[in-house]
């Protein structure tokens, strides 16, 4: 049996670090902490190599007493609690007091800090949890930390470091978010000596709303507010415009400290749902406030959870107040104007089929039908071409054939093989499935999965032979994007050119779009666009370059057409055709089926025809 070994203090705080410190983000979310609890209204980071060469916190706080520098780095030292009793009342950020003794073990630290009451400061030199001097030092009231090598000394953990950009913007998203729950104090965060993030210290949630985010977000946010006994809610929940692919928009303070809880994500989600049906993550900004004894801040080592002596009473609390901040909102959208005359009405030109006409007996007389008649067959070629014209204008990507070759049995497409027989179409039913028939069989087809699919093929084929066509927009369109969307569109550049974008850098977080591949027809771009980014942020930065491909690919469905659009007999004959010869006409880019069919055996058993 081994015996059981007393840890050195080199040994136990590298352990502890592995707790505490997980990477560059985790170091300045301690050290801004730090600095908040202090009392400063200026606070700067400066970083380099995605702070694993360097990081520099400098604020204007109260600073550390001469006689505590040496104590701030030793294991538990705390000025924010003296007792046990005292973590049911925790109102500060920080509190266990493992920090910077966390981070000085994995790394090398020079600490300079002054209080107001002395002409001088103190700065203290710690290398891998070894001390290597204490000197008096002139600095300006506050504190200063410069963190160097981090994991140098725990090669481990170091060659587990994302890339630089990466571990950047996961820094920019910490800053971002205590910036939020500091309105009023000002934010400066520098990246290898490049400005990216300035807040003004204002008071104002909503500056602080402009500056991470930028206009589109501040003009689409709702505001929204709740009190009750021990509980209050404030903040700001998003409408359907900017919602996103993912939750990296969501923001929740407790006693402004920044935590992640699923149910009171659910809790707005569901709140949402009940009003607007979205497939996306709504944007929100939310500040609860209660008293400290009915939750538990010491439940996770970086204290990203907190834990509710009541949490069924919290989601309730939630949910009611973003219904009614949405009720309300919806309720203010909606107003009738009591003057009928008053209302502005647009004429809208709807095209007429003159054959239902016929069919519906609108004309009466023999002599009406036989002049309608030959007036149809003088200009049928004329309605044709005016019909497919019509709707290329809208559905570009849409392939309508001539005529001839529509009504041919087969249409030849070099090196392709058909995955069905030819089909005559029966009908179109809800203006969303096309009913077609072959000898004995049915088939349903799905018209949105179908062009989806032929679309996604051919954006696929296009990726892969690096032949994209571009449109170049008329005006270029300029997005503001937030510092950790930013890393994100840097990091990945190469596959927005390769999928036939255009983008140029337009200011320190923003980007021009100048073309768009032709095949997406005419998208809406900033949403495709942030489709795209939150795409490459759920994939993460392992995977290969073609399954990001793949999954840009499947934006192709912005374009195609969707369901409840009518569709004449030669567009729906052209989309069969079409789907045919792709290589996987059976399920769209999403899994779901394009194409059921069904048997007349299939059919006469459900009418009881056969057994």
């Amino acid at each position: 049996m081994k015996r059981i070994n007393l840890l050195d203090i080199n040994t136990s705080n590298k352990i502890a670090a592995g707790e505490v410190v997980e990477g560059p983000s985790s170091v300045v979310k301690e050290l801004l902490e730090n600095s908040i609890d202090s009392g400063a209204k200026n606070i700067t980071v400066e970083i380099e190599e995605g702070g694993e060469k360097s990081i520099k916190v400098l604020d204007d706080g109260c600073g550390i007493h001469p006689m505590d520098i040496e104590k701030a780095f030793m294991p538990h030292a705390t000025s924010k609690i003296s007792s046990v009793e005292d973590l049911e009342k925790v109102n500060t950020m920080g509190f266990r007091g493992e920090a910077l003794a966390s981070i000085a073990a994995v790394s090398n630290v020079i600490l300079k800090s002054r209080t107001a009451q002395f002409d001088s400061g103190m700065e203290i030199k710690i290398n891998g949890g070894k001390l290597e001097g204490v000197q008096h030092s002139g600095c300006n009231p506050g504190t200063s930390v410069l963190v160097k090598n981090l994991f140098f000394n725990v090669p481990a953990r170091q060659k587990f470091l994302k890339s630089p950009g990466r571990e950047a913007a996961g820094i920019s998203d910490i800053i971002s978010r205590l910036s939020l729950a500091n309105a009023d104090i000002s934010f400066k965060f520098f990246k290898n000596g490049k400005k990216s993030i300035t807040t003004y210290g204002s008071g104002n949630v909503m500056d602080v709303v402009r500056c991470i985010y930028g206009k589109n977000i501040y003009e689409n946010v709702i505001p929204i507010e709740k009190h009750g006994d021990i509980i209050s809610i404030y903040g700001y929940i998003g409408n359907s415009e900017i919602s996103r692919g993912s939750r990296n928009n969501q923001s929740l303070f407790v006693n402004k400290r920044y935590v992640k809880n699923k149910s009171i994500a659910t809790a707005v989600e569901k709140a949402f749902k009940s009003f607007i049906t979205i497939n996306k993550f709504p944007f929100f900004i939310l500040f609860i406030d209660i008293f400290p004894e009915f939750i538990d801040v010491n439940v996770h080592p970086a204290k990203w959870e907190v834990k509710f002596s009541d949490s069924g009473m919290v989601f309730k609390f939630v949910f009611d107040a973003v219904h009614e901040a949405l009720r309300d909102s919806l309720k203010d959208s909606f107003t009738i104007e009591p003057d009928i005359e008053s209302t502005h009405v647009r004429e809208i030109q709807i095209p007429v089929d003159l054959e239902s006409l016929n069919s519906k007996n609108y004309l009466n007389s023999d002599s009406e039908k036989k002049e309608y008649n030959n007036f149809i067959n003088e200009n049928a070629g004329r309605f044709r071409e005016h019909e497919s014209n019509l709707y290329k204008s809208h559905y570009p990507n849409l392939q309508i054939d001539s005529a001839d070759e529509v009504n041919g049995k087969t249409k030849h497409r070099e090196n392709a093989i058909a995955k069905f027989p030819p089909l005559e179409i029966i009908g179109q039913f809800h203006n969303t499935y096309i009913i077609a028939e072959d000898g004995n069989n049915l088939y349903m087809v799905d018209q949105h999965a179908a062009h989806e699919k032929i679309l996604f093929e051919k954006y696929k084929k296009s990726i892969q032979k690096g032949d994209i066509l571009s449109q170049v927009l008329a005006t270029p369109v300029v997005m503001e994007l937030t510092p950790i969307d930013y890393n994100y569109y840097m990091e990945n550049e190469n596959v927005f050119k390769k999928t036939g974008f255009k983008v140029e850098l337009f200011g320190d977080t923003a980007v021009s779009i100048r073309e768009v591949p032709m095949i997406l027809g005419k998208p809406d771009i900033k949403n495709l666009f942030m489709d795209m980014i939150d795409n490459l942020k759920n994939m993460g930065s392992g995977e290969p370059w073609e399954v990001k491909y793949l999954s840009i690919a499947t934006l192709a469905c912005k374009a195609a057409i969707k369901a409840k659009d009518h569709l004449s007999h030669m567009e729906m004959k052209s989309l069969l055709e079409e789907l045919r010869f792709i290589e996987d006409p059976y399920t769209c880019p999403h899994g779901r089926p394009v194409i059921i069919k069904f048997t007349l055996n299939d059919l006469e058993k459900k009418f009881k025809r056969i057994q």
